[in-house]
């Protein structure tokens, strides 16, 4: 990825606990339990995306992919064209670089893939798959799950997210030891803007390549800032609701951060039934209602309309209290 410049984000604290339940991991999602503050240039920080994974074969980085779930991983079918010998793959968990991953990093072997049975072949719709542990991981400050949406969040045209990876800096080069994470903040691009960027001095398969319902673009029209290979599978996510939501999968573009090509992702949301099927007891972040009671930070609930009445009953008891007394 190329440098970008990031403005200030406080990110929220996790505050309750997490575990290996279903109803854990809907708690848990989202919400990076490290405080970090001004943001400036490319590498990420340690526990800034805990949802982030390593997707590695035969001890090498090859995709990049984000905890759902204590023992799932979400990335892109086109990062497993052969699944014959699963014995050859790991996921790295909790690192914030590849090459000395650290005291919180945690490797484990994976079980099974299930890719999207839709998927036919690169730059076709439902890149999608969905990796399973061998055992299940344990929540820390360094690897949490990223929340998944529901079909009810929509994200729009001109929203910043955010894309993370271990991918190359350009098309030549290869990131330089010791290969820090690196983020990039992208505004989503909506499908016929997108389509009209790739029209642009298209070769001739660009039908080939036609921005489907199920993908989403992001990236900027003049190049420069984008995600490139060894990106593939990783997150696309945006803040929804004071929680970290992954609206796409890194799936393809026509090379890196060339002029009027920008990333383009899978949309979570077009998939939310199949990835449902496979993992029934995960929970999906959904639009928030704003008339539901809320909960600040330390865990009480909002008082609402309802303050005022309180308040006139304590007022009362004291009053009563005052008076039993004299």
């Amino acid at each position: 990825m190329r440098q970008s410049h990031i403005p200030a984000l406080l990110l929220l604290p996790l505050l309750l606990r997490s575990g290996t339940d279903g109803a854990s991991t809907l708690r848990a999602c989202g919400h990076p339990r490290m405080f970090n503050r001004m943001v400036g240039g490319e590498d990420a920080l340690e526990g800034e995306w805990p949802w982030q994974v390593s997707i590695q074969r035969n001890g090498t980085h090859f995709c990049g992919g984000s905890l759902i779930a204590p023992t799932w991983v979400l990335t892109a079918a086109h990062c497993f064209s052969n699944t014959s010998d699963i014995s050859i793959y790991q996921v790295l968990l909790g690192a914030l670089q590849l090459q000395q991953p650290g005291p919180h990093a945690l490797y484990v072997r994976v079980k099974r893939v299930e890719s999207n049975p839709q998927y036919q072949g690169m730059a076709s719709s439902a890149d999608v798959a969905l990796v399973e542990l061998q055992v299940p991981v344990t929540f820390t400050n360094y690897i949490l799950p990223v929340c998944l949406p529901d079909p009810s969040i929509i994200f729009e045209s001109g929203m910043n997210c955010w894309v993370t990876g271990w991918g190359s800096p350009s098309e030549q080069d290869r990131l330089p030891n010791p290969r820090i994470l690196q983020k990039l903040a992208v505004p989503i691009i909506d499908t016929p803007r997108c389509n009209l960027l790739y029209s642009r001095d298209a070769d001739s398969d660009f039908q080939l390549k036609t921005i489907k319902d199920d993908m989403l673009c992001a990236g900027f029209a003049e190049g420069k800032k984008d995600a490139c290979k060894g990106d593939s599978g990783g997150p696309l996510v945006c803040l929804v609701d004071q929680s970290w939501v992954q609206a796409g999968v890194i799936s393809w573009g026509e090379g890196c951060a060339r002029r009027n090509r920008p990333g383009v992702y899978i949309r979570v949301t077009s998939h939310h039934k199949w990835i449902h099927q496979i993992i029934p007891e995960l929970k999906f972040q959904g639009k928030a209602n704003s008339q539901q009671q809320q909960r600040d930070p330390r865990g009480w609930q909002h008082l609402g309309n309802s303050a005022p009445c309180l308040v006139a009953h304590a007022v009362m008891l004291v009053l009563v209290t005052l008076l039993t007394i004299l």
